[in-house]
């Protein structure tokens, strides 16, 4: 008996179906079936079923006499089912790597509940991905199982079958089958989840539900769309038959006429002849079950006034939304005429000597290099006055106390802004931020470049996607002082930003931490993520990829790197920044850091700390090695597309062989060098040692005082020697080299 039985009901999706297949088959979990029913499609859908029931014995074909429709193709192929757990996958759609795996992990932990019920992402035919913008639902409802009554919220995710799994005993001791006919889904649901005694949750995108330019059922223009009051009668139907879910029926009727109107808003589902009609049966089914003494939610009233009243509201929506994009251009047009004024007056009111704002990475908070800076001039300066520039209120609570803040775009951003001395960001500050004579805008960029970046990106115009360079450079045209920690840097800087600006030999202020890092300086980091003292902890920090929309890609399974790791081991996984608040984590990383399979560590703002809990570092073409190779600890670098990030995005120089540790090319290449500890060998030492020289040349510990002292304070600042570990770093006389 399998775990799982996949239903797939098919009509109409040769285009689609392989990828469908292909997406179950493929799972690393194989215990699986998969019933494939043929709807009577009059496309060759039904031979790639065939072609694939001959090729793979988990595959079984049902070919229907005449077309039966969505809901009752499921039907046929539940009496065919055997596995323990039945998941209906519609035929367009398709698993995502490990999903099945992830979802049996899940059923063990809980104990096989009636209902699992997992995250799902849109695709779109363009190439976006979004994921459910309801997730925090499955975060919020802990790690047992529950009742819907325990955890209503759970009625409040999308009504559909395939974001579930559900225990065959439990559907068959139930009854549950599909209605004919269009929201054959709802009938189905809402019943199954008030039914089931336990209910578990996963917070992992298991499934990608296609979003289709066109053939998509529930966006054809169609009085089949009139069907989904019959769904709600059934499910009232089935309220009456069970007594004990009486209480439901005010949310139903709620559920119910949101549901309706939110059908007949859309421009796309119903003939415009037929408004009239589908809304006075949707008033009709909401005055028949109306609960006796219910409160009607001030949106749903309409349906108890008139058509005539709902024609109304939308026309004046309309209007008020109308009037809103007017009044919306009018403010900016004043806003501008004001600016400009603004902008005179600004030239008589003089800076504040003392007065330095802050950003970094757009606006998130006291990070990276300038968050080093602002705490080197709050300890050496304290009559300079630092304030933060923050993207909004969400951004507040994670600030210290005594820091100083500002929002975007408030009145105190425009005062703050229009005074102040220093500018201090890693990020180009909006464009309404002049250059004042006697300014001073330091730019800390945000690390180590090896991808093109600035003017270099004019030659890819995909990783050029959204980027406006010509802008990003009349704003970079308002720099003063360019950071930099080694020379590759400063000759990188000054060509991808051919602007007027000085190169300052500082070093990064934020690998300060790393340079001077201590014996147990990662402790605070292990101990918040219950990582024993004495693990090993091996740190995976991959970079976005150009060449696929969104950015992420996975190279490997991280959980299978975590388990080849072994005993003694923790593994902790930091994706780009730009992915933390993707798509990226749900598809696996955050339902694994949940397990303890490893640490998630995308989220943490301070990336210093997670470095230095850090014993070995496995990148590929991250700028995170950089400032790594300040610890002197063994890194890897990982370069098994390097050919197309290269084509896509770009590089300074090839990684491969100047690389601060080993290459590896493939996943079992990793692995194999990880088991053998080739990984921490002299070569390994050697390498990084070069490495060390060439990039982390100006890195010392005291580079955030630098900045503080020689571009804030004017004061001289005479360089050591070298740095620690021997590396030379340049004198002072030489601090500050033109572009």
């Amino acid at each position: 008996m399998p775990r799982f039985t996949v239903i797939i009901p098919c009509f109409k999706v040769q285009g689609f179906l392989r990828e469908c297949l292909d997406s179950v088959l493929g799972q690393c979990h194989r215990d699986v079936e998969v019933i494939a029913v043929d709807d009577c499609s009059p496309d060759g859908s039904g031979a790639i079923l065939d072609e694939y029931a001959a090729r793979d014995d988990r595959v079984r074909v049902l070919h229907l006499a005449e077309n039966a429709g969505l809901g009752r193709a499921r039907n046929a192929g539940l009496p065919h089912a055997t596995g323990d757990y039945l998941l209906f996958l519609d035929s367009d759609d398709t698993l995502t790597p490990g999903a099945l795996r992830a979802l049996a992990d899940r059923l063990t932990e809980t104990g096989d509940p009636d209902v699992l019920v997992f995250d799902y992402a849109r695709t779109y035919w363009w190439g976006g991905t979004r994921r459910n913008v309801l997730a925090h639902v499955l975060t919020e409802a802990g790690d047992g199982t529950f009742t819907a009554a325990e955890h209503p919220e759970i009625l409040d995710l999308l009504m559909v079958v395939w974001n579930k799994v559900y225990r065959r005993g439990f559907v068959e001791a139930g009854g549950f089958t599909f209605p004919p006919g269009y929201y054959e889904d709802t009938p189905w649901t809402f019943p199954v989840l008030l039914s089931a005694e336990r209910i578990a949750v996963l917070d992992r995108i298991c499934l990608n539900y296609r979003q289709r330019r066109q053939g998509n059922i529930l966006s054809t223009t169609s009085r089949k769309h009139f069907d989904v009051h019959q769904q709600y009668e059934r499910v009232f139907a089935f309220l009456d038959q069970r007594p004990e879910l009486a209480s439901w029926r005010p949310f139903l009727h709620a559920k119910m006429g949101e549901h309706c109107l939110d059908i007949l808003a859309k421009p796309d589902r119903l003939p415009p002849s037929d408004k009239a009609e589908f809304f006075h049966r949707t008033a009709e089914l909401f005055r028949a079950h109306k609960p006796a003494g219910a409160r009607v939610p001030a949106e749903l009233r309409v349906l108890e006034q008139g058509y005539a009243v709902y024609q109304a509201r939308r026309q004046t929506g309309r209007a008020a939304r109308e009037l809103g994009r007017r009044a919306r251009r009018v403010r900016t047009a004043a806003a501008g005429r004001l600016g400009r004024v603004r902008s005179a007056a600004r030239a008589y009111r003089p800076l504040d000597p003392d007065l330095a704002v802050y950003s970094a990475f757009s606006h998130r908070g006291v990070l990276g290099d300038p968050a080093a800076i602002y705490h080197a001039a709050r300890r050496i300066a304290p009559r300079l006055r630092g304030v933060w520039v923050l993207k909004d209120e969400e951004q507040v609570p994670l600030l210290p106390a005594d820091v100083e803040h500002v929002l975007l775009g408030s009145a105190a951003y425009r005062r703050v802004t229009e005074r102040a001395t220093y500018f201090v960001n890693n990020v180009n500050w909006p464009g309404a931020v002049p250059k004042r004579p006697g300014s001073v805008h330091i730019h800390t960029h945000q690390g180590t470049p090896l991808k093109y970046m600035g003017a270099d990106l004019l030659d890819k115009p995909g990783a050029r996607y959204g980027v406006d360079v010509p802008q990003m450079l009349r704003r970079a045209d308002r720099w003063d002082y360019s950071l930099v920690a080694n020379l590759h840097s400063e000759r990188v800087w000054e060509r991808a930003y051919p602007c007027h600006f000085t190169s300052a030999r500082t070093g990064s202020p934020r690998n300060d931490a790393l340079v001077r890092a201590r014996p147990g300086d990662g402790a605070a980091f292990r101990l918040r993520h219950g990582i024993p003292a004495e693990h090993t902890v091996v740190l995976y920090a991959p970079t976005r990829r150009d060449y696929r929309r969104g950015g992420h890609v996975d190279r490997f399974d991280p959980a299978r790197l975590a388990a080849d790791l072994g005993a003694g081991h923790t593994l902790v996984v930091r994706l780009h920044p730009s992915l933390a608040t993707g798509p990226a984590r749900g598809f696996g990383l955050a339902e694994l850091h949940r397990r303890g399979v490893l640490v998630d560590a995308t989220g943490e703002p301070h990336v210093e700390e997670v470095m230095l809990a850090a014993d070995v570092l496995i990148t590929d073409y991250s700028a995170l090695m950089f400032d790594y190779a300040n610890l002197d600890r063994p890194i890897v670098v990982h370069a098994d597309d390097w050919a197309a990030y290269t084509a896509s995005r770009g590089a300074y120089f090839d990684i491969t062989a100047e690389a601060p540790g080993p290459v590896t090319r493939s996943y079992p290449e990793l692995a194999r060098l990880l088991a053998s500890g080739g990984w921490r060998d002299e070569e390994s030492g050697r390498r990084r040692a070069a490495f060390r020289e060439r990039f982390c040349q100006f890195d010392d510990g005291r580079a955030a005082e630098r900045v503080v002292r020689t571009l804030m304070l004017g004061e001289p600042m005479p360089g050591p020697a070298s740095a620690p570990g021997g590396r030379a770093v340049t004198a002072g006389h030489d601090l500050l080299t033109s572009s």
